[in-house]
């Protein structure tokens, strides 16, 4: 934790996490960030609910023709980032797109009759303990969250107690594999590895986790200046907020605060 205090910003809060608890912190837990895209897995965790639940399927059809639910959720429905263009054929592009998200909440609220807000509130937030989450605009980048409930969420990813431990292992391997694809503030990546709702570290270079990290490694990061990984492998999770947008100053220090917090942490 100690890199964090130099981090070119005004406040920021971390948590590791280590077989469902807090291993070391640093800031403000209880402080509400804006979490931008980290908003993606909470919303993917809300959907792999209700797929275990029977109100959604993998497959069947949303979004533009020929799309599904897991197109959606894995980014290959073909929309453009923020818009609801059609750029590709469903599974033939890795396209990070936000506009999906927003498609797959509606199919999801459409689905079970009550509003993706309350529905990840009532699946995902309360049976956590997670009361100071909230969604408040966009599934896809409009949640609220701290660095406590997140460590919560971060301590289900790792011992799933609302979904199997089978179906977020499906949800945290690379879904439609070997799709070339641009991930936002790193690049191109060939490939462009991604899961159901979660980023796939894989092989991919750069990359805003650290160069210890397993391939293994799934998560998210924001542009608000958040990020949550897990690495199955060294059994570590760990959350990063922050009040500064992400950018140059995020690409030079978080690899190096993630690698110290798998020295410090990994026995």
């Amino acid at each position: 934790m100690r890199l964090i205090e130099d981090w070119p910003v005004d406040n920021a809060a971390a948590a590791v996490v280590r077989d469902g608890r807090v291993v070391d912190s640093h800031g403000d837990q209880g402080r509400r960030y804006p979490l931008a895209s980290v908003t993606k897995p909470l919303s993917a965790y809300a959907v792999l609910i209700a797929v275990e639940e029977g109100a959604l399927e993998w497959d069947q059809p949303a979004g533009p023709e020929g799309a599904t639910v897991r197109h959606l959720i894995a980014h290959t429905a073909g929309y453009a980032f923020d818009s609801l263009d059609v750029q590709a054929a469903p599974g033939a592009r890795r396209i990070y797109s936000n506009a999906g998200f927003t498609v797959l909440a509606d199919t999801l609220a459409e689905a079970s009759g009550i509003a993706f807000a309350d529905y990840l509130a009532e699946a995902v937030f309360t049976p956590l303990g997670m009361a100071d989450s909230a969604l408040e605009g966009p599934a896809g980048s409009g949640a609220v969250s701290t660095a406590a409930d997140l460590a919560r969420f971060a301590a289900e990813l790792q011992n799933p107690t609302l979904v199997s431990a089978d179906l977020v292992a499906e949800a945290t391997q690379v879904v439609f594999p070997g799709l070339n694809g641009v991930l936002p503030g790193y690049g191109s990546q060939k490939p462009n590895d991604w899961g159901l709702g979660f980023e796939i570290k894989d092989g991919k270079a750069p990359h805003w986790t650290a160069g210890g990290n397993s391939p293994r490694t799934f998560g998210h990061f924001g542009q608000s200046g958040t990020f949550l990984w897990v690495d199955p492998d060294a059994g570590l999770a760990c959350v990063a907020l922050s009040d500064r947008a992400f950018g140059p100053w995020a690409v030079e220090v978080w690899p190096p605060f993630s690698q110290a917090v798998l020295d410090d942490n990994t026995a």
